[in-house]
């Protein structure tokens, strides 16, 4: 019996999402949030964030990465990227919580495109509820 108790909560912990401490990001991230309201009440947003802290000395810069993947092809070793999961968790957060405090989209969105590199990333989308009056006041300025 016990060994069904563990996997059960092995399972929830692997599918649960980790959270995100905003108090651990303060400072190492800038973001925008700009809206877009069409005459027909279309909503539309673009939501950007760039990583503002210093490079880590142990962190590989753009160039040293070109040049191992040269390295790489010469020696036929496939090339993998760096791990972008932590990174996209916080934009995709950071988006939430945009969304949340503006209000902009009441019933959800849509996400149209989505570029992450290692030091920026942007989202758009369109809000699954259109614009009313309120919404044109508040964020048509």
């Amino acid at each position: 019996m016990s060994i069904i108790t563990l996997l059960s909560t092995l399972l929830s912990a692997c599918s649960s999402q980790p959270d995100i401490e905003p108090e651990k990001f303060a400072g190492q991230v800038s973001d925008s949030f700009r809206t877009d309201i069409k005459s027909n009440g279309l909503k539309l947003f673009t939501y950007r964030a760039i990583l503002t802290m210093a490079t880590p000395q142990n962190q590989t810069l753009p160039h040293e990465v070109r040049s191992n993947q040269k390295k790489r092809s010469r020696s036929k070793q496939r090339y993998q990227g760096p791990d972008l999961t932590m990174w996209t968790e916080k934009i995709e957060h950071g988006l939430q919580q945009t969304i949340k405090m503006t209000g902009y989209c009441k019933e959800g969105y849509i996400e149209l495109s989505r570029t992450i590199q290692y030091d920026r990333g942007t989202i758009r989308g369109e809000c699954n509820d259109g614009a009313d009056e309120a919404d044109v006041a508040k964020f048509n300025s």
